[in-house]
């Protein structure tokens, strides 16, 4: 099937873009260290929790579109953080960063037109790279919003420099 651009500039709009709601970018801006593992007493996660899930969740799915002999992580258990404050700073920048680094990875995926959207990924005869690059939208959106509902239950929605 020939390259789509118009699909494959909606798919990484879906990404990457603010459109219907914030980023990921946007919901953890500004996001105090001394509350990014602060759970809100009518919810059962952090904003940390749910950022080490996205990035391992995001990890997982881009793992599985290049690697034919793709092994499932245990699920629950590998998806989410053990604790629900991050172990310093570092851990923080990093998981961010690695959030960043993994979605550019996607995108490289679907900007790449050799790789044909449509087409079943390695580990997989039937789920293509579209199917997965929606996937890996959905699941952040679904839970960027979880980060913007702590935020707002912790008082710290909209980011702004009075929270740091």
């Amino acid at each position: 099937m020939p390259s789509d651009p118009v699909l494959r500039e909606h798919v990484l709009n879906l990404l990457t873009a603010r459109q219907a709601h914030c980023t990921f970018d946007d919901a953890v801006a500004q996001m105090p260290a001394a509350r990014r593992g602060e759970r809100p007493e009518a919810l059962p996660y952090s904003v940390w929790e749910l950022v080490e899930h996205i990035r391992r969740a995001q990890h997982d799915i881009l793992v599985y579109c290049q690697t034919a002999d793709y092994e499932m992580p245990d699920w629950p258990a590998d998806y989410w953080p053990d604790a629900q404050v991050p172990a310093d700073d570092a851990a923080w920048t990093d998981a961010l960063a690695q959030v960043e680094e993994e979605r550019d990875a996607l995108c490289d995926l679907v900007r790449d037109d050799t790789v044909d959207l449509y087409d079943t990924v390695p580990s997989h005869d039937e789920h293509t790279y579209l199917r997965e690059m929606l996937l890996v939208a959905d699941h952040n959106a679904y839970h960027v919003g979880q980060i913007v509902t702590v935020r707002r239950q912790l008082g710290l929605w909209p980011p702004s420099a009075d929270h740091n």
